[in-house]
């Protein structure tokens, strides 16, 4: 990216100097080490919370604790362990972290998927889960106030559901606000169809630098974890969208609300067992990422 060129030599300038008359500077990695750094730390720490969410919702299957819970939940269990303040703290970095590597890949093209339409589409996807994690982050730093407060899942639900018919209200105020609520469901739709096909197509064992033994299972993990959160984002598309199409927000609920439906209906407990099961895979493989994947940071930031 030509645009950036000068800002780059003058950054490269200006480390340079630093390096030469800074001793402190001088012993300080170098940015494509520190960016190799703060993606893998991304990567764990969205292992956590797939992991733990994943965990969670297995403990709601099987009527160990009350409702399910998305990945908001995993922030909230969080908050009431000891130390829960220190936790969130780490929790919220860490995610702020992977939300940097995202910019980096969906608009430096860190991972060097190229500009063709399947270039672009793989970007434009990697921006829409930086904006994801951006708000995941900022919910995390939320709990902050309530850490070592006992609040129920219940509760917790409640008040995501809220804070979402809020968002969806103040879109159909807007001109076409029906058609701009249907359109974001159709958006999430997208994004959960997209983990899906990601599931069978994709080859994760080309991003990771590991055993081909280790390697082989790891890609299983990826699939079916993909799988996994995939269909967990089509109920809550189909929420978003017949709120659109109806112009109420009182339809429109969370991942947790979705997942909660879904467990309400005929065989639920398994279908949700098998997608928290699935959940707990796709954090797994984050784990695995955060070892193994291959990190390099953009050329324009060389």
């Amino acid at each position: 990216m030509t645009a950036f060129a000068p800002l780059r030599r003058a950054a490269a300038r200006l480390g340079e100097t630093a390096r030469r008359r800074l001793p402190l500077a001088r012993r300080t990695p170098r940015l494509a080490t520190l960016v190799e750094w703060a993606a893998r730390i991304g990567y764990g720490a969205r292992g956590f919370v797939y992991l733990s969410a994943g965990a969670l919702t297995l403990l709601a299957a099987t009527d160990r604790i009350g409702a399910a819970v998305g990945t908001g939940g995993a922030a909230g269990w969080l908050a009431e362990q000891p130390f829960g303040r220190l936790w969130l703290v780490l929790l919220g970095l860490g995610l702020w972290a992977f939300v940097g590597w995202r910019v980096l890949q969906a608009v430096f093209d860190a991972d060097h998927e190229g500009t063709d339409l399947k270039g672009w589409a793989t970007r434009a996807g990697q921006a829409l889960s930086g904006l994801f994690y951006g708000v995941l982050a900022a919910g995390v730093f939320e709990y902050l106030d309530e850490a070592g407060e006992a609040t129920s899942a219940a509760a917790d639900r409640a008040e995501s559901v809220a804070e979402n018919q809020e968002k969806a209200a103040m879109l159909l105020g807007l001109p076409f606000g029906g058609a701009l609520l249907a359109t974001a469901g159709l958006v999430v739709l997208a994004v959960g169809i997209g983990n899906i096909v990601r599931a069978f197509r994709d080859d994760f064992d080309a991003a990771l630098a590991c055993p081909e033994a280790f390697c082989r299972p790891a890609s299983i993990l990826a699939r079916t974890g993909y799988a996994a959160r995939g269909f967990a984002y089509l109920p809550l598309g189909v929420f978003v969208v017949l709120a659109g199409l109806h112009a109420r927000a009182g339809e429109v609920t969370s991942t947790a609300g979705a997942l909660a439906a879904l467990e309400a209906q005929p065989g639920g407990s398994w279908i949700l067992g098998l997608t928290a099961a699935g959940l707990m895979a796709f954090g797994a493989f984050a784990f695995v990422e955060a070892r193994w994947r291959r990190i390099r940071a953009p050329r324009e930031l060389g």
